[in-house]
């Protein structure tokens, strides 16, 4: 019950969010949701004790967001740029004897790519045509998968998919998962965009659940590497907000620039 009630009420509000909700408010729930995940990622990956290295990071990680809202002219590339320059003048600042600065500026520039920069393309896609209906879209392919997986893994799991970075996936869940995510997909995109080629929509729903499953490993490498179960508790049994949109932002930008170069 931990996981389903508050599983079911996050999905209820973002499918509200997403038919109901102005791009103005999408942008508002976005920042607050990135700013928990930088947060989360560098309580995992700093092993800071203060609080202040973390909340300055979470902060730092908004840059690309803020600026592909309200600067679009220097949009994502001028944020990301940016949050790296300001992040090279922090370590920097912060060097001491003993302190392996290298180490922290590599963490944390990973971790703007991945919550910052990634994360802001689910802004880049609100702002398209029909943007709405790509992100329900595509949170029913992530979302989907995952589930697909969990399941099919259990009934008919047999061979290990990366025993080393996450012992409990297998080959036979990620199957089931992409098949999942495709099925998903198509009964999504005829109640919202009958208009989708299916030869586009079948490519991209298979392209967007194996990489979604990339994500989520990736999350699991760095799960590993900082001795960590969960990125945070704030979403109860099911962790933290890294731990349910670790496949999204990884998918996010292979949906955002497969649209644009495939809508002319």
């Amino acid at each position: 019950m931990n996981r389903l009630f508050p599983g079911i009420a996050l999905a209820f509000c973002w499918l509200l969010l997403l038919l109901k909700g102005s791009i103005t408010l999408f942008a508002m729930v976005l920042l607050v949701g990135l700013t928990i995940g930088a947060y989360e990622y560098a309580k995992m990956a700093l092993f800071s004790e203060s609080q202040a290295q973390p909340f300055f990071f979470a902060i730092l990680s908004l840059l690309p967001l803020l600026c592909v809202f309200l600067v679009p002219q220097l949009g994502i590339g001028g944020g990301l740029f940016g949050a790296f320059l300001i992040l090279a003048f922090w370590t920097l600042a912060i060097y001491r004897e003993g302190f392996d600065s290298y180490a922290f500026f590599c963490r944390c520039g990973f971790g703007l790519l991945w919550v910052g920069f990634l994360g802001a393309h689910l802004m880049l896609l609100r702002e398209l045509p029909q943007g709405n209906a790509w992100l329900l879209i595509l949170t029913g392919i992530t979302a989907g998968s995952d589930s697909g997986a969990y399941y099919s893994g259990r009934a008919l799991g047999r061979h290990k998919l990366s025993p080393l970075i996450s012992p409990n996936k297998t080959v036979e869940g990620a199957i089931g998962g992409v098949i999942t995510g495709i099925l998903i997909a198509a009964l999504l995109a005829m109640l919202l965009l009958p208009i989708v080629p299916w030869s586009f929509l079948i490519v991209i729903a298979f392209v967007l659940a194996v990489v979604g499953i990339c994500g989520d490993l990736v999350e699991s490498v760095i799960k590993r590497a900082t001795g960590t179960k969960d990125s945070g508790t704030i979403l109860g049994g099911h962790g933290g907000i890294l731990d349910r949109a670790d496949s999204i932002l990884f998918a996010a930008p292979i949906l955002y620039y497969s649209l644009l170069v495939f809508s002319g």
